[in-house]
């Protein structure tokens, strides 16, 4: 059972009149439940009217959005638009009472008729989010990325099935941000929650998503699981949406050892490495970024400059030069 999808989109578009963006056209997709399933796009791409359109914020023009087999109903048909079984969180935050307190952030959505689940309930959530050493602070004198988690907990304080979140680290500091993801990724597992989200940022999708699927203006170009389209994307556009790869033209590819017809050819920077068993130095090192574990080598030979990831940190100083073996590449 746990393959068959439990949220669709079918034939499914919304397109927007003027400058509103590209909005959604012809969008299939299943989304398996207990799983999180991430979509990227660039912005204007449509992840959010896609998101909106599954949740039953938005109703589609054309085509159907199916829960369990049934079909959600839209504002058109329904009064308070999004389905029951599901929530949505934002990156905004908005609909947290700033002034009180995290405990009744959470809690005030859950009924009085039996006090002692209520409060078990919020315990519980506060302590999956890290948040029950705080239950008394007010809102407004936490960190964004602390009253992202009370957003959160908020929204599963009543169990829904499907969390749909809309760029939900945007305004969360690098500090907390791999830390929610943790968070969200064990709730997953343990409770069987099924995540639908919306990024730009590829390092997220890579790291928390079970499904992914890219977006290019309102069109779903490529969908499957993260490893296998980074590491063998069918579509250019996936390849540089998902790293800050090298892309090298034509002629330039035999200058890499290459040989293609196809007019461009894409290289990932950890594609690449510094061959000291080779005797041609033809390669310069022009500029050195240092990125922790690794540094970020920019070398050039000609018109031609390319992105490395180097290891051995300070082997090369700026200026010198360097021989590098392609050992994959995608060519398009």
């Amino acid at each position: 059972m746990s393959d068959q999808p439990l949220l669709q989109a079918v034939s499914v578009s919304k397109i927007y009149s003027g400058r509103h963006g590209a909005g959604v056209q012809f969008a299939d997709l299943d989304v398996k439940p207990h799983q999180i399933t991430a979509i990227i796009g660039e912005s204007g791409s449509g992840k959010s009217t896609l998101l909106k359109l599954l949740y039953g914020l938005l109703s589609p023009q054309k085509g159907q959005i199916l829960y369990k087999g049934e079909p959600i109903l839209g504002p058109h048909d329904k009064l308070i638009p999004g389905h029951d079984s599901m929530k949505m969180v934002t990156q905004h935050t908005d609909d947290l009472n700033l002034h009180a307190s995290v405990w009744d952030n959470v809690a005030h959505l859950l009924p009085n008729t039996d006090l002692q689940a209520k409060q078990q309930r919020t315990t519980e959530l506060l302590k999956q989010l890290k948040l029950f050493h705080m239950a008394d602070k007010r809102v407004v004198e936490l960190s964004g990325g602390e009253k992202q988690r009370v957003a959160i907990a908020k929204a599963l304080v009543t169990s829904p099935e499907v969390l749909f979140l809309d760029e939900p680290f945007n305004q969360v500091d690098t500090s907390f941000r791999e830390g929610l993801q943790r968070d969200i990724r064990r709730i997953v597992d343990e409770t069987g929650l099924t995540v639908v989200m919306v990024s730009h940022d590829p390092a997220e999708v890579l790291s928390m998503a079970d499904e992914l699927i890219v977006l290019r203006n309102g069109e779903i170009v490529e969908a499957g699981k993260p490893e296998e389209l980074y590491t063998n994307p069918v579509n250019f556009y996936t390849a540089t949406l998902l790293s800050n790869c090298n892309v090298v033209e034509g002629e330039e590819a035999k200058e890499l050892g290459i040989k293609t017809n196809l007019s461009r050819v894409v290289i990932y920077p950890e594609w690449i490495s510094i061959d000291k068993k080779m005797l041609s130095n033809k390669w310069k090192v022009m500029q050195i970024l240092f990125k922790g574990p690794y540094e970020e080598l920019w070398l050039t030979y000609n018109d031609l400059n390319i992105r490395v990831f180097n290891l051995q940190l300070g082997k090369f100083p700026i200026g010198k030069g360097v021989s590098i073996k392609v050992n994959k590449y995608k060519a398009f």
